[in-house]
């Protein structure tokens, strides 16, 4: 028996499941899921992504982990950790992931739907080749002017983030938030240095601001754009990378200084 097969059935069995009501629980035949315990079928990537939703745990240590040696700590995922076991996909005909579309008439519903696999599955979906297809992706059609000159109504693809500990400074991203909502900015990280995420607008008339890590719910890297307008030959001046980083750099200066004052 492989080391998978017993994490399923160690599982399983420490929730007090039948066979039948596992396989309901992930919308599969009872048959299939004795196949994963006995080791005589590897489970889709998708029906991983379920049984680790439901085991509260990741994908990863689903895998590569003798899950009857961890500890409740070990089994469960980082606070900082925003693995597949969150993640609710959808795939094709051929087990391919599909690229959901999250309108902006439908921002608001996401923030309540992204971890369930029926609300992605009834968003719109399309593919798109040139992309690599090792990775998740999304679509986010973004509102407002901050990020000029990327225009209103404009569809960002963004790759999914699995620890927001890899967010590089100075790159756009995609962040679903508790209190935001769903942004898309320009993001530095200072998490090992106060938990915080800075937040640029390239549209110079918006302030950044920061955000703890405890409200980012989702994170995706932008990797492409889709849009039916194009930018003005003025909005085309992009802001440098150092620039904002000196603006974030001011940005914390003043947070110390009036943390400071009120001493």
């Amino acid at each position: 028996m492989s080391l998978i097969s017993e994490n399923i059935k160690y599982l399983r069995k420490k929730l007090g499941l039948t066979q039948e009501q596992f396989a309901e629980r992930i919308d599969i035949k009872r048959s299939l899921v004795g196949a994963y315990e006995e080791g005589r079928a590897d489970p889709r990537i998708s029906n991983l992504i379920r049984m680790a939703n439901i085991f509260g745990t990741s994908v990863d240590i689903l895998i590569n982990k003798d899950v009857s040696r961890l500890s409740e700590e070990e089994l469960n995922v980082s606070k900082f950790k925003r693995g597949k076991e969150v993640l609710a996909i959808t795939v094709d005909e051929h087990q391919r992931e599909n690229i959901e579309l999250v309108p902006q008439k439908a921002a608001a519903g996401y923030l309540n739907g992204y971890a369930d696999p029926e609300y992605i599955q009834e968003l719109p979906k399309f593919k798109l080749p040139i992309l690599p297809t090792n990775a998740t992706y999304r679509a986010f059609e973004i509102s407002g002017d901050s990020m000029l000159p990327i225009l209103p109504g404009t569809i960002i693809i963004g790759e999914y983030v699995d620890d927001v500990r890899d967010i590089k400074n100075g790159k756009t991203y995609i962040l679903v938030t508790k209190s935001e909502g769903i942004v898309y900015k320009r993001v530095f990280n200072y998490i090992n240095d106060n938990g915080k995420l800075f937040l640029v607008s390239d549209n110079r008339q918006y302030a950044p601001y920061q955000i703890g890590i405890e409200d980012v719910m989702e994170v995706w890297a932008s990797k492409a754009y889709i849009s039916v307008q194009f930018p003005d030959a003025d909005d085309s001046k992009e802001v440098s990378t150092e620039q904002l980083a000196s603006i974030v750099l001011d940005l914390q200066k003043e947070i110390i200084r009036l943390k400071e004052n009120k001493k």
